[in-house]
């Protein structure tokens, strides 16, 4: 199977439970015995939608057509995320009580505000990092405050000099705590906050039992949003499927072409997102989007990419490439003019581990 073969595949077995059509040919395709499921489990790993495709499968009743040992091994890692997202659950819960009782208002997002509103048929499905929750600016100083004094502490120092110029605060762990917390006051990368943003989301925000959470067209807009912008997927050309198959199943709630009619400069790379996921999980209406030119085009040049993996790897290198040169350009402008800049680039180079780092990459220092 070449790797659009097996993104499309995996797309089509997130979906069987929901579209007629795809379980028909996810069957097909199994009872062929032509999966080469050391691909399969490689890509749904690296899309970290490893316990999805087991639960889905599962609900189909298709397990019979996988290898036992493979089976065995998607029962036990699904289980072992299963446990991890109770805890999850918990910990949420347990914030968001202790918040409430100081009169702040945690709105949760992204994996953890997915779980806690019920949004997956089972809770081993979604493979979660961190507790990501926003505050109002009135809120997040105060919220820091309160977390830090339950011994919530930054894991890197360092990057607490620019945490303002950053979505969120940096990530606070906890010896005793199986997740780290991510406390946002942005939800988007700067140049688009004017859309998207806490005074954006707020009036509709969804209360469910206790919990805020955003709502279902936010939530889907976010979705895009983390994959497409936060993470650059938009300049890439690439499908984050954990990313799209939240998408998918927010599509059975809300009518997604409809969730950023309001943008303006967002509009259009998350249609194009929205174009890709129709055409990977093989035309769900659901997932219908808005037509033009542009996205046309771009559908083209993501095909080519799946078709031919050194284009798309020279492609992502060169941008790679060309990003880091111009934040290192950015941070040296801004430190002219801005003293946590200035800080920032001061304790960096102080920095042994960063000092050794940058010897070991020169080839001048041994691993």
């Amino acid at each position: 199977m070449t790797y659009k073969e097996t993104l499309f595949f995996v797309a089509k077995c997130l979906t069987i439970n929901h579209e007629t059509h795809n379980r028909s040919i996810v069957e097909e395709i199994l009872q062929s015995n032509t999966v080469d499921w050391d691909e399969v489990v490689k890509l749904s790993t690296a899309h970290f939608v490893f316990p999805a495709l087991y639960c889905n499968l599962k609900r189909a009743s298709f397990l019979s057509y996988l290898p036992e040992d493979l089976v065995d091994y998607m029962k036990y890692i699904t289980e072992l995320n299963r446990e991890r997202n109770e805890e999850i659950i918990a910990q949420a819960k347990e914030l968001n009580t202790l918040l409430l009782e100081h009169n702040i208002t945690a709105i949760f997002i992204k994996g953890t505000g997915n779980l806690l509103e019920g949004l997956y048929e089972d809770i081993a499905e979604r493979m979660v990092g961190d507790i990501d929750f926003l505050f109002s600016p009135e809120d997040y100083p105060r919220a820091i405050e309160i977390l830090e004094d339950m011994d919530f502490t930054i894991n890197h120092k360092i990057d607490e000099l620019l945490s303002r110029k950053k979505r969120h605060y940096p990530r606070l762990i906890h010896k005793n705590k199986i997740s780290s917390i991510e406390i946002h006051h942005s939800l988007i990368r700067e140049k688009f906050r004017h859309e998207f943003n806490y005074h954006y989301i707020n009036s509709n925000i969804q209360l469910i039992q206790d919990v805020s959470i955003l709502s279902f067209e936010n939530q889907l807009s976010l979705s895009i949003i983390a994959s497409q912008i936060n993470d650059f997927g938009f300049e890439y050309k690439n499908l984050a499927l954990r990313n799209a198959y939240d998408v998918f199943l927010l599509s059975k709630k809300t009518t997604a072409k409809n969730a950023f009619l309001k943008f303006n400069t967002l509009q259009h790379p998350l249609n194009c997102f929205l174009a890709i996921c129709f055409e990977v999980f093989n035309k769900p209406q659901t997932l219908k989007y808005t037509s033009s030119r542009r996205i046309e085009k771009y559908l083209v040049v993501f095909n080519q990419y799946l078709n031919n993996r050194d284009l798309y790897i020279n492609n992502y290198k060169k941008i790679i490439i060309r990003r880091a040169i111009f934040n290192r350009f950015t941070i040296i402008y801004k430190s002219f003019f801005y003293k946590e800049y200035r800080l920032w680039i001061l304790n960096l180079i102080t920095d042994k581990n960063w000092r050794k780092e940058k010897l070991i990459q020169l080839g001048l220092k041994k691993p």
